[in-house]
């Protein structure tokens, strides 16, 4: 660890235990490693945080070019896919759950982009122009899997994406509950009959005033912790895939 005065979005030696044994080894041969991979993730959670820019990075962190290398590879080869496992299993068997789901939950999400993104379409229903995450989490509101496609792709199209990509992975997965956006008789036939999954649609109640709904408050509570992350506030990414 360096001597530099530190950010609050540095990671503790805590989470730096858990998180190093995940990282991937470096290649044999060629020169030995030089870089410190705890400086890339903090270097990385800074950028998430603050919303800055790569090349905005503060000069006590490591050069941008190598941290977004890093993050980069890591993305290509899953790396933070097993991290999120880990750490969502850790937090399951902590609350007292079975370490894989037997419920989720569906929803999107359309978020603005900028000039540079690619694979960006208009979202007529939230009048959004740019990019739709679509994500699939657990009663606990931890995330299963996440996909970002084109904002004017349906969530149907998109749910049975996210679906396709955890097909067999989780074998006690029963039930998914999902909004009004994912009505429709076709499309309950079509997850129970390709996916073995009963849907339950919890729609809006029309009474006036707030109302928590069922399940649905959870998936949106995972949507305000995005949030509460200024570089995810927009899609600043080109790629879909590093969105």
């Amino acid at each position: 660890m360096t001597n530099r005065k530190p950010y609050s979005t540095d990671i503790s030696n805590q989470q730096w235990t858990i998180l190093e044994p995940l990282i991937p080894a470096p290649k044999t041969g060629g020169r030995p490693r030089t870089v410190d991979l705890r400086e890339i993730i903090n270097a990385i959670f800074y950028i998430l945080a603050s919303g800055c820019a790569w090349r905005l990075l503060p000069h006590d962190l490591p050069p941008w070019t190598t941290v977004y290398h890093y993050f980069r590879s890591w993305r290509i080869q899953g790396t933070w896919l097993k991290m999120n496992q880990v750490l969502r299993e850790r937090v399951r068997i902590q609350a007292q759950k079975h370490k894989t789901p037997s419920a989720v939950i569906v929803d999107s999400q359309s978020v603005k982009t900028t000039e540079v993104a690619t694979e960006v379409g208009y979202d007529g229903g939230k009048l959004v122009k740019g990019h739709k995450r679509h994500i699939l989490v657990d009663t606990l509101g931890l995330l299963l899997v996440v996909m970002v496609t084109a904002a004017n792709i349906a969530e149907k199209k998109g749910a049975i994406q996210l679906l396709e990509k955890i097909k067999d992975k989780f074998p006690r997965l029963e039930k998914i509950f999902a909004d009004g956006g994912y009505q429709g008789q076709d499309f309950h036939n079509q997850i129970q009959d390709d996916y073995n999954l009963d849907l339950e649609v919890v729609n809006r109640n029309q009474s006036k005033g707030f109302k928590v709904l069922p399940w649905r408050w959870i998936v949106e509570r995972t949507f305000a912790w995005l949030f509460r992350y200024r570089r995810l506030t927009i899609d600043y990414e080109v790629l879909p895939e590093t969105a």
